[in-house]
């Protein structure tokens, strides 16, 4: 009774007189509604295997998830993911009121690091642009920053320009695991980026138009894989589309950030129907001379569309039938079966 009164005291001071609360407990589910805060229902959260369902509406506000919310599960109430957004507009150069820049990860609009999250049927979305604002030098822009082991993301759309998904680990040395599955992503520079060991299964990678003179326009992943760690990115079962001109994108370039210098970025694109605006002849470049991409752990297997065609085979280096076996889903998450697969 006592958690009921709380949550009914917080909703009433987020509403506008005569609308609905903002959200409501049953049952360990908080209902948040068009002019109430998802933060705010994240806030009210007290345990583990909490639920909030987002109804329809745009939700303009930053929502961070932290680590002691753990086995959340944050999901639209329509299976629509269009119908449910959680936007905010800020980049790693947008200065803070008590100074200083926001940086990569502190400019992203969702970010979570709690074990075992469950994202479902919501778009989390990143709107600033970089010519509203030509004095930011700083122009990545994060949706969703992600560092939970566990973490889980279902028939999610995942929006913005540079550094769209921020998958990454809880530390240096940790080896914490994502699993995507039927999701959009979509953007323009690296916009799949980070050490986290994480599965891409049947999501569609969308590579934005530019209008920028040179080439390449960008890349859709940039992993930072900790050498220690047998599994990077592992993308599976599905498609790379462009907005852009044909062959304006890569596939990849290799993350060796200044604080990892040791890193050994790993990527297997398998199963994978590539459209042409990958540059197929030379799929892969560097981000650092220092750190040339032949170096890395990059492998690809069976994949299918224009943007796949092997003309230069020294340019991509593919997994044996054998070395496939050990790149799936399973080898990826170890012991964890996320919810409905197999």
């Amino acid at each position: 009774m006592r958690r009921r009164t709380l949550l009914s005291g917080i909703a009433g001071g987020l509403v506008a007189a005569g609308a609905a609360p903002a959200f409501a407990a049953t049952r360990r589910v908080l209902h948040v509604r068009r002019g109430g805060s998802v933060q705010a229902a994240v806030d009210a959260v007290d345990g583990p295997g909490w639920t909030i369902v987002v109804h329809p509406g745009t939700y303009r506000e930053v929502v961070a998830v932290p680590a002691d919310k753990a086995e959340l599960t944050l999901r639209g109430a329509s299976r629509d993911p269009r119908a449910a957004v959680i936007v905010f507009d800020r980049a790693n150069g947008t200065p803070r009121p008590e100074g200083g820049t926001y940086g990569t990860a502190g400019s992203a609009t969702f970010t979570s690091a709690a074990p075992g999250l469950t994202v479902r049927d919501l778009t989390l979305a990143n709107d600033w642009l970089r010519a509203d604002h030509p004095d930011i030098t700083g122009t990545q822009a994060v949706a969703a920053y992600v560092t939970g082991d566990r973490s889980h993301f279902e028939n999610v759309r995942l929006l913005a320009h540079q550094d769209t998904l921020f998958a990454d680990t809880t530390a240096l040395d940790a080896f914490d695991r994502q699993y995507y599955r039927n999701c959009h992503i979509e953007g323009d520079v690296d916009f799949v980026f980070g050490r986290a060991r994480a599965v891409f299964e049947s999501c569609r990678f969308h590579t934005l138009r530019r209008d920028v003179s040179f080439t390449p326009k960008g890349m859709v992943f940039a992993p930072s894989t900790a050498r220690a760690n047998p599994y990077g990115f592992l993308a599976l079962r599905g498609r790379i589309t462009s907005g852009a001109e044909d062959g304006a994108y890569k596939i990849a370039r290799p993350w060796v950030p200044s604080y990892e210098t040791t890193a050994w970025p790993s990527l297997v694109v398998r199963d994978t129907w590539i459209g042409p605006g990958i540059d197929a002849a030379a799929p892969y470049t560097n981000m650092r001379e220092a750190y040339p991409w032949q170096t890395m752990r990059f492998r690809e297997y069976r994949n299918s569309g224009p943007g796949a065609a092997v003309t230069v085979p020294e340019n991509r280096p593919r997994l044996t039938d054998a070395e496939a076996a050990l790149h799936t889903r399973r080898t990826y998450l170890g012991d964890w079966r996320p919810d409905g697969c197999p």
